[in-house]
Formats: C-alpha cells, structure tokens, sequence
C-alpha cells in the first residue's frame, strides 16, 4: 500500500460493525423509513410493505453488502480502484458512476443533516410549537432565511474535520455515535409505546393487507428504501472495506451490517408510529393521521420537522424526548455524512491527491453543490428521486462486476478466505447472478411504466418526471465513458 495508507486498518472487529453501521443507520432510518412505510401501508396495515422490505433485504441488500465488503477488502482501494482491480480498466466508467451516485446524495444528504442539527438546538434553546401553525412557522421561517445554508456548511465542515485525519479517526467517532444513537432510539421507544393509544400505531405497522403486494410501487419503494436503509450499493461499504483486516469475516459482517441496520429502522419505526397515533389518536381518526405521516409537508419534511415537534409538546416530559430526539437524527445523519465524504475523498487519494487536499476538494464541492438544495426543497427533493432510484443502476453495476470476475470464484477467493469463521454458500452466487438484475429490470421497467402514464413525463424539469432521471443519469454516464481512459490512468491500481 502507499505511503498514505499505510496501518490504515480498522482496530477491531466492533470498530469496523459500528462504523459501517454509521453508514447504513442515518435519516433513511429515521426521518425516510417511517414515512415510507406509512405511504405504502394499505387499508388494513402497511405489515405488507415491511414483507417485501425483509425480502429485498435478503434478495438484494446483503448479497450486495457481501460482495462490497470482498471488492474492497481485496481492492484496497477506493471505489474506482477496487473496482478496476475486479474487473478491469475499460469498466472504470460504472465504477465511477457508483461512487457519483453517492456523491451526489452527499450533496443534499448534508442539507438534511443541517435541518437535523437546527432542530436539535432549537428543541434546546426554544419552546416547542404547540399547534401546527407554529411548527409551520419555524419551519418555513428556517427555509426562508440563510440557515440552511449555514448548517450545510457547518455539517460538512465537522465531516471533513473527522475524515481528514484518516480511518482511525472515523473509528473513533463512530465508537461514540452508534452506541449512543441506539441508547437515543430505545429510550425514545420505550417512551413512545408508554403512550395511551400507541398501540393502534403499532398495530398498524405491523398489520399486512397482502392486495397491496400486488403494486409495482410497494416493491420498488421497498427495494428503493432497502438500499437507502443499509447503503447497499452506495460504494461506502466497498470504501470502508478497504480498511477491513483480512481475519474480519465477510460474510458475518454484511449480515450483522444488514439486519442489525433493519432492527434500528423497525426500532425507529416503533417509535413514531407510536407517537404519532398516541398523541393524535384521541382526537383524529387512523385515517387521517395517516395523511399526516404521508404527505405532511414538502420533501417529506412535514412528518419529522413540523408534527413531532408539536407532539413532543403535548407529551409529559416532550421538552426532552424533543432534545433527545433530534440529537439522535443528528447524529444518525453525521455518521452517515461522514462515510459519504470519505467514499469521495478516497476516490481522490488513489489518484495520488494527497488526503488533506482530497477531503478539502469534496467537502467544498459538496457545499457548492449542495447548495440549490439548501436554497429550494423542490430541488432537493428532485435530487432525493433521481439518484435515489440511481441506486437500482449501482447494484446492476455491482452484480455485473460479480458475474463478469466469476460469482464462483469471488466467492471461493475473495470471500471463503482461511481466516474466516463461516463460510458462504452457493445460494449467493445465483442471487448475484439472477436474482439481482432481474430485480433491478422488472422493477426499472416497472418505474418507467408507471411513469410514462404521469403528466409531463418527458419533462427534463419536471420534478418527479422520468426525463429529469435519465437526463442526469445520462449526462453523468456519457462524461464518464467518454473519460474511462484517463480515469483509469489516472487511478493508482498496483
């Protein structure tokens, strides 16, 4: 290994699970997924939806999370220079485009984390709202000024403070902000479920209407939500994994990374269903506070940002399950921040780029970029829908870069080394080979059915439109065709 990368290996087998658990449990867990599953959740429960979620964490995530942890461990490298490494330098172009994917969530993912933060001083500093008129207030007061600005860029600026140091550091602060993010949910659940009338929240959680199973969207938000919940295909795992020591096994760590990511969403989930139904349910019906859990609210801001508030104010001691609340999603966002901003900032250490310049060049970049997102939520939430869904194109380029190296001897190589304590099976390989890309077709088509019948469909500006998906996609993968080459040259594979 280079100079600059030299005993940069994780110190121990709980500081690789917890800091790749930093990057799987962010706001997908806490602020995404209970608003998903309250959208797709049918007449009876939204239990269908979590079905299909379990399945695609079985079908996609944790076969992905597995082959990530084997192309970084065996690479070395960042995402483009494991990626070459695999399967050659004429496909450095998909590597590139699974490291932009993530590159752009970064952009607006630290936006998100400045609201985190904003709220938690808030919730410290002022008194709740006590009706929707006053969330309403500070939250279109927040939007209308320069704080979301100023919180992006204070967010980023922590993130290149840790990752700049290297991979001990982000050890580090991870050892700190896992365990006490989940201290955070249990404590926040426990709370919550002591609420008259949260258990009809729950009930609802996990009561199935199987008909809903039977709509193309429930599986592909479910599969959409998967990947954003365990940050399969994201190329964060695969970077993390490049400080992963040959002893730590593969296979045990991609399954602890995954379910143990789930239990956190389902823990996280718990705890608003229950709060939200334990304090409204006296005075609206399931109906409607349904309603609020889906569509309260621009970029799906309306959930976490205006009514929690509010529903912490009318909670027995709410002042400080608020605070500890929004510590929680802040620190949930950091972490997740924090692996975002090392994915690219690894990318440019392997082109020789020193990792102070690196981390530098990113972190402005990502403000800069992040920006219009912090300016308009219509924006960002245009950014959420294209590369969100761009995720399903990272974990077909994933599965082809399995298949072309030979899912048998991946496997027998890269993952079933000497060291290990469980050793994989055959069914892995027919997920990657199979499994995998027939999801990510049916359920591309599926999406492009569904969103050819939208008005304004082919409108490139169109927020939701297809258009404005595979315009951006595409601009993206023409620039990084077109540069394979010098990206390749340029990315120190030994």
């Amino acid at each position: 290994m280079s100079d600059q990368n030299k005993n940069s290996f994780f110190s121990s087998r709980l500081g690789l699970i917890l800091s790749v658990l930093g990057i799987a449990v962010g706001t997908g867990n806490i602020w995404r997924f209970p608003r998903i599953a309250a959208q797709n959740g049918g007449a009876e429960g939204a239990g269908a939806f979590l079905f299909a979620w379990v399945c695609c964490l079985f079908l996609f995530s944790i076969p992905l999370i597995i082959a990530e942890y084997g192309i970084g461990r065996n690479g070395r490298k960042g995402v483009i220079g494991s990626f070459i490494k695999l399967v050659g330098k004429k496909f450095a172009w998909m590597g590139s485009f699974i490291a932009f994917v993530s590159t752009a969530i970064m952009f607006y993912y630290s936006v998100i984390a400045g609201w985190a933060l904003y709220y938690f001083i808030q919730s410290v500093g002022t008194e709740l709202p006590a009706n929707l008129q006053q969330a309403e207030a500070v939250w279109y007061g927040f939007q209308g000024s320069a704080w979301p600005s100023v919180f992006h860029a204070l967010m980023i600026g922590a993130g290149a403070f840790i990752v700049v140091k290297g991979i001990s550091s982000i050890e580090r602060i991870n050892k700190i902000l896992i365990p006490s993010l989940l201290a955070v949910i249990i404590i926040s659940m426990i709370r919550a479920v002591t609420l008259p009338g949260s258990f009809a929240g729950i009930e609802y959680l996990f009561t199935p209407d199987w008909s809903t199973l039977s709509q193309p969207t429930i599986w592909i938000e479910a599969l959409t939500q998967n990947a954003w919940d365990t940050g399969a295909a994201w190329g964060l795992i695969l970077t993390y994994a490049a400080y992963m020591r040959t002893r730590d096994d593969v296979t045990i760590s991609a399954f602890q990374t995954g379910i143990g990511n789930n239990i956190v969403s389902l823990l996280a989930a718990v705890t608003i269903f229950s709060t939200v139904f334990g304090t409204l349910g006296g005075s609206m019906g399931n109906g409607e506070i349904l309603e609020i859990m889906r569509d309260s609210g621009p970029a799906g801001t309306g959930l976490t940002f205006m009514w929690m508030p509010q529903l912490f104010f009318e909670m027995p001691g709410g002042r400080f399950f608020a605070v500890i609340f929004f510590l929680g999603l802040t620190f949930a966002a950091f972490s997740s921040l924090i692996s975002m901003i090392e994915m690219a900032s690894r990318v440019l250490v392997d082109t020789g780029i020193s990792r102070k310049k690196a981390t530098a060049a990113v972190c402005i970049t990502g403000f800069l970029f992040g920006l219009p997102s912090a300016i308009s939520t219509d924006f960002l939430v245009n950014q959420d829908t294209v590369w969100g869904i761009g995720l399903l194109v990272s974990g077909a380029f994933m599965a082809f870069a399995i298949i072309k190296f030979n899912p048998g001897r991946f496997r027998d190589e890269l993952v079933n080394v000497e060291e290990r304590s469980y050793t994989l099976g055959k069914w892995w390989e027919v997920v990657i080979k199979y499994v995998v890309p027939i999801e990510v077709i049916t359920l591309l088509v599926w999406w492009m059915y569904q969103g050819a019948s939208v008005e304004n469909w082919y409108d490139p500006i169109s927020t939701f439109s297809i258009a404005t998906v595979l315009l951006q996609w595409g601009i993206a993968m023409v620039l990084f065709i077109f540069y394979n080459r010098k990206i390749a040259e340029k990315t120190a594979v030994k």
